[in-house]
């Protein structure tokens, strides 16, 4: 039986104390001074911790259309396991690094507000969510150790009394700026130019008050200031206001600018005698607190006019205006993000021109490739997630798909289907297209991912199948409940007001649902022809009667005894399952008699699984012999011998062993399938 102290022993686990003491660490300025000597990262600006924070996960390389692209670790959220992992945009994330490089330079882009620009439900959110948790994890590390101070000094009780700086400002502005640069060089005098210390502005009005009080206390003796100086260590934190706000805008009668900048503190006015004292003001704004690090600005378009203004001077000075107090510097990334009404109303204020030319707008678009989009949703319905109903195969694919295809463009390109489009992009391979082309597709379509169907409608629709009266009593889900519920939706979807659009998403779905049923197909066949010794005796048959085709020779009947002319009847039946013209057959032949010398010249054995075309040929052709066998036709009538039954059972344990069916799913697929012939269905899965 469990007792408490086995659970207390669980939580101490998970509480280092060496580690608590270190990120609690407080010592003199002196110490501090130390510590800068020896690593002058501690004293990095915004721009720089946050450009090394996502550096310090690392990257990985990879090329794409001929053209190389790196991947940053950190957007795969190794913090907390992938929870927020962005896919499949790695151009603009390469955009955004670019940026936050040149600020971290000092190269001017770190005089400009950052706009995450897209589309309802493209991730802006996400990754701006994802830095702020990055710098509180880095933030922690012995990398990311970041420092403020307190002042020591008497209350009016005569008690010694900690008061901390209300803007967690860098323990080096202590030194006085007629001073500063010169310190500085000596800092920077070893360091390479991009380590060095790069540290504008001045205390915030608070500290500089304490300072300018304790200096005249003192007869003007700087050092006699630093005693009442307490360095700390900071942990960056959201939910404690350090060093990351959040903005967020509410309706115009109820904005307030003090809620960026601070507001007057009434009940220490009677205290200090002025309500210009900065010990009676609460530096507690977004922009006083996330000073030293990131202030997010969501749906930052919607802020009032007033708001804006006041975000030209943060970006472009790096100094904000509190009631009462003069420009108080800052230093902080300040990162907005908006969807594209809101911006093309932006575009067209001639007003606002001030604003648009201190961002920088870097486009956050939805995915266009189906291994990505895949991807996020195969991260929310993970078997760990949804417990207790089984996702069927391809489920979660075709309602991706049918996103991405909504977000592309037609080809103009003549022959080339939207679906073949979709593949091209996700790295198929079709014929008569290469590399060139596809990048030529993207290049004719600018546009493709800033409009379509959002992630969040494809979220809400599996969550309803999964959730619908069929999937709990069935336990199961599968791509058809899927459809349904994507669009029945459509019919009363909030941001889809045109019919026009209306139907052709409808009309995409039908693609979708083809698309489907050929999957579907080509599965139940290779489950069906999964007989291997069965292909191997077709294929050794096939082969046999082609060598002696491409050599003129006869073939020996092992039941007869007797030489024979090849089997010719046997030959086609496969090759015209691959669509081999008989005007095309000689060369076939002679292709794979060549690849099998090609093998033997290598040392190398002949297996028909090396050899694409012929596999599938072969997996066909097994097929359409076992298909009359099992009399799949049959299923949809319910009325199955015992001998027909077993065959059907073997195929099913085939789609559950080989494909991640469960009873229920396999059961769905087969009878399905089955009704496609019983229809007379012509294709068979071709």
């Amino acid at each position: 039986m469990i007792n408490r102290e086995q659970v207390l022993s669980v939580v101490d686990k998970h509480f280092d104390t060496q580690a608590f003491r270190e990120q609690h660490w407080t010592g003199s300025f002196a110490e501090y001074l130390d510590k800068v000597i020896a690593d002058p990262r501690i004293a990095r600006n915004a721009y720089q911790r946050l450009y090394d924070m996502l550096q310090h996960f690392g990257t990985r390389r990879y090329s794409y259309l001929k053209e190389d692209y790196v991947r940053y670790n950190f957007f795969d959220d190794p913090i907390d396991k992938g929870a927020d992992a962005i896919f499949g945009l790695d151009p603009a994330l390469m955009r955004l690094m670019d940026f936050l490089k040149s600020a971290a330079k000092g190269y001017g882009t770190d005089r400009r507000i950052l706009l995450l620009h897209g589309p309802v439900g493209s991730s802006k959110s996400t990754i701006a969510r994802l830095l702020k948790k990055g710098l509180e994890h880095y933030s922690r590390l012995e990398e990311g150790a970041i420092y403020t101070f307190s002042w020591k000094v008497m209350n009016d009780h005569g008690v010694e009394e900690l008061y901390p700086c209300p803007m967690h400002e860098e323990p080096l502005k202590l030194i006085p700026r007629v001073a500063r640069k010169d310190a500085l060089a000596k800092i920077n005098a070893d360091l390479s130019e991009d380590k060095q210390i790069r540290l504008e502005g001045d205390l915030d009005p608070f500290c500089r008050k304490m300072f300018a009080d304790l200096l005249a206390k003192y007869d003007g003796n700087w050092r006699k200031v630093l005693d009442h100086v307490v360095v700390r260590r900071v942990i960056l934190s959201e939910k404690d206001r350090i060093g990351i706000g959040t903005f967020q805008p509410k309706d115009e009668k109820n904005q307030d600018s003090t809620e960026l900048t601070g507001d007057i503190n009434y009940r220490k006015i009677a205290q200090y005698g002025s309500d210009s004292d900065p010990r009676a003001f609460n530096f507690d704004g977004e922009l006083n607190i996330a000073n030293r690090g990131i202030c997010e600005f969501i749906e930052v378009l919607k802020l009032d006019v007033a708001f804006l203004y006041d975000l030209l001077g943060a970006s472009q000075e790096h100094s904000i205006k509190p009631k009462k107090f003069a420009q108080t510097d800052i230093d902080e990334v300040i990162l907005g993000h908006t969807n594209e009404p809101e911006y093309k109303k932006l575009q067209s204020n001639e007003l606002m021109e001030a604003f648009r030319d201190r961002t920088i707008k870097i486009d956050i678009p939805y995915n266009t490739r189906l291994s990505d989009e895949v991807k996020i949703y195969e991260k929310d319905f993970s078997t760990q997630k949804v417990r207790g109903v089984h996702i069927a195969p391809h489920t979660i694919e075709v309602a991706a798909m049918w996103a991405v295809l909504t977000r592309l463009q037609e080809p103009k390109k003549a022959g080339l289907t939207l679906l073949q489009k979709l593949k091209l992009y996700d790295g198929k391979s079709i014929p008569g297209f290469t590399e060139d082309s596809v990048k030529e597709l993207r290049g004719e379509a600018g546009r493709e991912g800033m409009q379509g169907i959002s992630p969040r409608y494809i979220q809400d629709k599996i969550s309803n199948a999964l959730v619908s009266e069929q999937a709990q009593q069935d336990r199961c889900v599968n791509p058809f409940m899927v459809m349904n519920e994507l669009e029945e939706g459509l019919s009363h979807h909030s941001l889809i007001n045109d019919e026009e659009t209306k139907k052709r998403y409808r009309e995409l779905l039908g693609v979708v649902r083809e698309e489907y049923e050929d999957i579907l197909k080509t599965e139940v066949q290779r489950a069906i022809s999964a007989d291997e010794d069965a292909i191997q005796r077709l294929c050794t048959n096939y082969i046999e009667n082609v060598r002696a085709y491409t050599q003129h020779e006869k073939v020996r009947n092992k039941f007869t005894g007797k030489e024979e002319p090849p089997d010719e009847r046997l030959m086609r039946s496969i090759e015209e399952k691959i669509d081999i013209p008989e005007s095309r057959k000689d060369d076939f032949r002679q292709e794979i008699m060549n690849y099998i010398g090609a093998l033997a010249l290598d040392g190398k054995k002949f297996d028909y699984s090396t050899n694409a075309r012929l596999n599938k040929a072969l997996e066909l052709k097994l097929f359409e012999d076992s298909r009359d066998t099992i009399k799949l036709k049959n299923v949809v009538s319910g009325v199955v011998d015992d001998e027909t039954q077993a065959k059907i059972d073997v195929v099913k344990q085939r789609l559950i062993k080989f494909y991640g069916y469960n009873e229920t799913s396999a059961t769905d697929v087969l009878n399905y399938v089955a009704s496609i012939f019983a229809r007379g269905d012509t294709k068979s899965g071709r």
